[in-house]
């Protein structure tokens, strides 16, 4: 049977996809890209936003007009997160949640033995274990994404998510020493770890995040070690001085921001201040050599007053962000900043998203033009047009280089010569 996915959401949820991709090929699936006409559907969702679930209602739509005789399955954070609301899309066949998702293959096939609608959403359980699971291809990908931690216990006042992904669990170091040997065997040079709340890892146990990494560098075949998003609170000082000492460690870090006021920040519950996060900064630019700092910035917050505004657009210009995702705060049901009083017009959160867009770009471009002229080691991801490729620096700035032989999966040595809109060119040098 042809069986097709989607994926909503972070690199988490992309990892979990490629597990179940490969699950369903040993299980001897017929794998096909998403947009081909499948006899199964199988949805991972994300549940971030309220935006995220109007599009899984829609992909779910898309996929039922596709093939009326499909069977479409619904999996991931949305139905763990609201059961109730993900049982009534009654155009999933099948509705099953983060928790056990193992069992969608049993779940498919008694369905197509009973025919009848199964709705199996286990909620998450206090000491549950960190799910078994071993990428060992990543489709089109030159990256590995190796997801090593699940669940959060921070608690943002605007944020679902340690309800749709539980407790604070992480995988063992021996799985992940044997996860990256069988990757590295299959060709993947670059590593990327990510988790939920990818700072806790260990949380409970003896170990840290930065014994991943150094796990991670010591591997003969890995050339480059990345990190996922990181709170800035949990950041310690001992982390930075080991995780400098590998010199397989990209120096980008991704250091999840929010707002850069700090009235706005106690409102969303965040655990440091604007002081605490530009002194990490600074540390972190003493102590790396050319790292880059990227983030994600929440606008329009509940309460946030054109002086709250002002202070996080100044904060962020200060930082001068390599790159940053910027968005507007999007009212969740369940979490405790829907009731906050001071919710603003979707109007003056379209402005603001605009404002913050324009400066971020601008530091983006800054950051960019400083290193005009620098050579940089390239790992080539994907051929952009039959002219070039492109590929990322460890520091994770974005570089096409015209070429016309096939580049993709080789690092290579590249002088940055300009910037073209979000991405800088450069040119090829000999190669190693």
């Amino acid at each position: 049977m042809r069986v097709s996915f989607y994926t909503l959401g972070c690199k988490v949820n992309q990892y979990e996809t490629e597990i179940l991709r490969s699950r369903f090929l040993a299980q001897g699936f017929d794998v096909v890209p998403d947009g081909e006409e499948a006899d199964i559907y199988v949805i991972n969702s994300c549940t971030v936003t309220a935006f995220g679930d109007k599009k899984t209602r829609q992909v779910l739509h898309r996929m039922k007009r596709m093939n009326p005789d499909a069977v479409i399955a619904l999996t991931g954070c949305m139905p763990q997160a609201f059961p109730e609301n993900a049982a009534a899309l009654t155009d999933a066949h099948i509705v099953m949640g983060a928790s056990n998702r193992s069992f969608l293959i049993d779940r498919i096939r008694e369905y197509l033995i009973t025919g009848k609608r199964i709705v199996d959403i286990v909620p998450h359980q206090k000491d549950e274990p960190f799910e078994k699971m071993s990428a060992q291809h990543f489709t089109e990908k030159t990256r590995a994404f190796v997801k090593i931690e699940d669940g959060c216990d921070r608690y943002c006042s605007y944020c679902i998510i340690p309800k749709a992904r539980g407790p604070i669990r992480s995988k063992s170091l021996e799985d992940l020493r044997a996860e990256l040997e069988t990757l590295v065997k299959n060709g993947y040079r670059e590593i990327v770890l990510v988790g939920i709340n990818l700072s806790s890892y260990g949380k409970g146990t003896e170990v840290r995040l930065i014994d991943a990494v150094e796990l991670a560098c010591s591997i003969d075949g890995v050339e480059r070690v990345r990190l996922g998003s990181l709170e800035p609170e949990l950041l310690l000082d001992e982390d930075i001085r080991r995780m400098a000492a590998q010199e397989k460690f990209c120096p980008q870090f991704h250091l999840s921001l929010q707002s850069g006021c700090d009235e706005t920040l106690r409102r969303m519950n965040r655990h440091y201040d604007t002081a605490f996060y530009e002194n990490l900064v600074e540390k972190l630019r003493t102590v790396f050599d050319d790292c880059s700092i990227t983030t994600d910035i929440m606008v329009g917050f509940a309460g946030e007053t054109e002086e709250e505004f002002q202070k996080s657009l100044e904060f962020a210009q200060k930082i001068g962000f390599a790159k940053a995702h910027v968005f507007a705060y999007s009212i969740r049901q369940g979490t405790r900043a829907a009731s906050f009083a001071g919710q603003l017009s979707r109007k003056e959160k379209e402005a603001r998203s605009r404002k913050m867009i324009e400066a971020t770009d601008r530091t983006r471009e800054a950051f960019y033009r400083s290193r005009i002229g620098r050579i940089y080691d390239v790992l080539f991801e994907h051929t952009v047009t039959e002219e070039g490729t492109e590929g990322y620096t460890k520091n994770y700035i974005p570089v096409f280089v015209p070429s016309e032989e096939p580049l993709t999966g080789k690092i290579l040595p590249v002088r940055i010569t300009q910037i073209s809109g979000d991405h800088c060119i450069g040119e090829l040098l000999e190669k190693k």
